[in-house]
């Protein structure tokens, strides 16, 4: 039997673990049920910490955590999915192919960034949305500092209010200050179409949000797009031009293009909905989980947000429950009731919140020292040791706030 993995990122490599996790339990050795992983790197970008300085160094290897739980590593990236004969097509280094046939299939093919067809967007925008992307614009930003501060040269646009827009945008005065010296007469202006900061927060965090961007000197246009952009900056839909070198956008995400290839239903973010196991719903042995699918957490009507704090969890049932069906034992009902966000502001600390309604529970500099554990402890891959990696996967514990 073979239990096939697409993706390397926090979902993906919370179902191999708690694939291997079931498979120990049940004493069945890695002969009797083959895990593999299908992933371009055996690395997890750190993805929720790119828009920081030094974005080369925020991944971490995966290679040794595999190998400690007896997963396979297949190093490719998987280009189509046939269902009905239940094989997979890798695409390897080589400018070569190979296929590889599932029992069951996980798919945890993640996110992209959401690129509209504006005109200009392409060729001058940049992003935090890959590991590629974050580098660039790193690069891009020291960059700067060669070139004459005219024509907007220390003005950064961030385009999207949102969770990601707003941590790439308090991040950045100190990163230009740092880059382009502490006397540089710096700007940073989100640009939020909708009519407030953060919009999927709510009104409870955004008195919160608005001082911090205000101790920061972080500008706002909200109630705007962007309408196009170009070598001296971007225009706004209200008619406004800003002169700047430095477009970042951050306005909304979907599902990786091969959840496409699955002849199932999808929701408007090209997610793959699920029923409460993490199956697919008419399409045998297929399950999806992290970003990739839309799933319930509860009976109270609040579905996964394509989040790492999401993607851990939901990612440890999906591999649970798959090789649950291949073992002969029962499936677990994913849920997860316990929902916080923590939102870095920069210079101006962090913002945490509990609950689906967002009750501010810490701020400022307490909240910091949380949201610097989060990035640096919580969400990286455990120890390499067999079983502390295994005992990590327990899908009721997992993340489990």
């Amino acid at each position: 039997m073979r239990l096939v993995i697409i993706g390397a990122g926090f979902a993906g490599m919370y179902a191999a673990l708690s694939a291997a996790r079931l498979r120990d339990i049940q004493g069945v050795t890695p002969d009797e049920l083959e895990i593999a992983l299908v992933a371009t790197e055996p690395t997890l970008v750190v993805r929720p910490r790119l828009y920081e300085p030094n974005p080369e160094t925020l991944t971490a290897p995966l290679s040794d955590v595999l190998k400690a739980i007896d997963v396979v590593y297949v190093q490719g990236s998987a280009e189509t999915v046939d269902t009905k004969s239940q094989m997979v097509q890798i695409a390897t280094g080589k400018a070569t192919r190979k296929s590889l046939s599932y029992d069951r299939l996980v798919v945890a093919t993640g996110s992209r960034l959401f690129r509209p067809n504006i005109p200009g967007l392409a060729e001058h925008g940049f992003s935090v949305d890959s590991l590629d992307d974050a580098v660039a614009l790193d690069k891009h930003l020291h960059g700067l500092a060669k070139r004459p501060a005219v024509n907007g040269r220390d003005t950064v646009v961030v385009a999207g209010g949102g969770f990601t827009g707003i941590e790439a945008a308090t991040e950045m005065p100190a990163r230009l200050r740092e880059i382009l010296g502490k006397d540089a007469k710096t700007r940073v202006i989100i640009v939020e179409r909708n009519n407030g900061i953060a919009p999927d927060m709510g009104a409870g965090p955004r008195p919160v949000i608005e001082d911090a961007l205000r101790k920061l000197g972080v500008e706002t246009r909200i109630g705007v797009g962007v309408a196009s952009l170009d070598a001296s900056g971007v225009t706004l839909s209200s008619g406004e031009h800003i002169e700047t070198e430095t477009v970042v956008w951050a306005a909304g995400i979907r599902a990786a293009p091969l959840t496409a290839q699955i002849s199932a239903e999808r929701d408007n973010f090209g997610r793959l909905l699920v029923d409460r196991c993490l199956r697919v719903p008419g399409i045998e042995g297929v399950f999806a989980t992290g970003d990739a699918a839309r799933a319930a957490c509860d009976d109270d009507g609040n579905y996964a947000l394509m989040s790492c704090q999401h993607a851990t969890r939901m990612g440890a049932f999906a591999g649970n429950n798959a090789a649950a069906e291949l073992l002969g034992v029962p499936t677990r009902p994913y849920h997860q009731k316990a929902y916080v966000t923590c939102l870095d502001l920069g210079e101006a600390g962090a913002l945490f919140t509990r609950g689906w309604e967002r009750k501010v529970e810490m701020v400022g500099d307490v909240a910091k020292k949380t949201k610097q554990e989060i990035n640096t402890v919580w969400i990286y891959p455990p120890k390499a040791e067999r079983a502390a990696a295994l005992a990590s996967a327990d899908p009721e514990r997992v993340t489990d706030l």
